[in-house]
């Protein structure tokens, strides 16, 4: 209610000084103890769920993006989400491209971002998630530098997912951003078998060496035709990956072709992005038949989208721009829907 009161001036204001002066303010509510009562008990009482060998207390999580550096994962906790994720963080620090870089379409409840990884490295987002109380399931979202050539990219993908490893409860590799150049390619499938080859490879390696498994998810686009669907979805089954995303952003600009702002370059998220994004799990569900479990985001912007991505076969889902435009009591409507949902078909 009181996000309500304030979301005019923060939207008068640069989208990115919006963001982090939200946020700060967010965080600082949190270490002055005024979000203890913010979470409902219907959220409190919601009927676990095992995805992907790990325990979420509700399916309703936070997608990458939002908290790219791990800074505000304890405040974010507190409005009731079942799992946290992080990133996208790079091996290196990186400025990402040139402001301006996100664009509000409020008329049409949409965010167009050009961001393009920015953030300050994997070490500074571990040293954040360290000094963090959290200790729910933390996703810790993964890319590549800008400046490393598509053939290394691998290179990139490991260092984060060795570093990572002993922190995260799972890892996204997430090879579908349209912010960094090229990047999409590597959802092809000659080249997207050799990654996930040497990243399961890894994530063995890994396992042996620390004994503890870490399941690791992969981040795909909903600009995909039903071909390439199952090209990813069979590569998904071969390498036994532990789960995959759905949704990243889309380039279409279908839904938003009467706005100016539509001209503008990258990612558009929020109701536009609604409906493919939830044919897209719809179509990775029938592939997978369970054996891949799925998250599902893009455009939830009402608990009814929340419901219609779990009915068409999701495990768990994300929320993004709908918490940008509804603010935190968002999180808890979503969640007490899907619970309420969830209780009611097994009783």
């Amino acid at each position: 209610m009181l996000y309500q009161l304030f979301r005019p001036l923060l939207f008068k204001l640069d989208p990115e000084n919006a963001h982090w002066l939200a946020f700060h303010a967010l965080n600082q509510a949190y270490k002055l103890g005024l979000l203890k009562n913010l979470v409902n008990s219907s959220v409190i009482h919601c009927k676990p769920r095992t995805v992907m060998g790990l325990s979420f207390s509700n399916p309703v999580g936070l997608a990458a993006g939002l908290d790219k550096n791990g800074e505000y994962i304890d405040a974010l906790a507190s409005l009731g989400f079942g799992f946290i994720e992080i990133g996208t963080v790079t091996p290196r620090p990186q400025p990402g491209n040139p402001r301006p870089r996100i664009f509000r379409i409020p008329e049409a409840n949409a965010i167009i971002n050009r961001l393009g990884f920015n953030n300050l490295g994997i070490d500074h987002l571990l040293s954040n998630v360290k000094n963090s109380s959290y200790r729910g399931i933390l996703g810790i979202n993964l890319g590549k530098n800008f400046d490393t050539l598509l053939e290394n990219a691998i290179d990139d993908y490991l260092i984060g997912l060795q570093k990572a490893y002993c922190y995260a409860s799972y890892v996204t590799i997430n090879i579908s951003s349209p912010n960094t150049k090229n990047l999409r390619q590597l959802q092809g499938s000659h080249v997207l078998d050799q990654l996930l080859g040497r990243l399961k490879l890894e994530q063995t390696q890994l396992s042996q060496t620390h004994s503890k498994f870490v399941p690791m998810v992969i981040k795909i686009a909903p600009d995909l035709n039903d071909e390439e669907i199952k090209l990813i979805a069979d590569l998904l089954l071969k390498h036994q990956i532990d789960g995959v995303i759905a949704t990243n952003t889309t380039i279409s600009r279908e839904g938003i072709e009467q706005f100016t702002v539509a001209e503008e370059l990258g990612g558009l998220s929020g109701a536009p992005l609604t409906q493919r994004a939830t044919q897209v799990i719809r179509q990775l569900h029938a592939i997978l038949q369970n054996a891949i479990p799925i998250i599902g985001v893009g455009g939830i912007m009402s608990s009814k989208d929340a419901q219609d991505k779990l009915d068409s076969g999701a495990d768990l889902i994300q929320l993004y721009t709908g918490l940008i435009y509804q603010g935190p009591d968002f999180v808890n409507d979503v969640i007490q829907t899907v619970c309420n949902n969830d209780t009611m078909r097994t009783n």
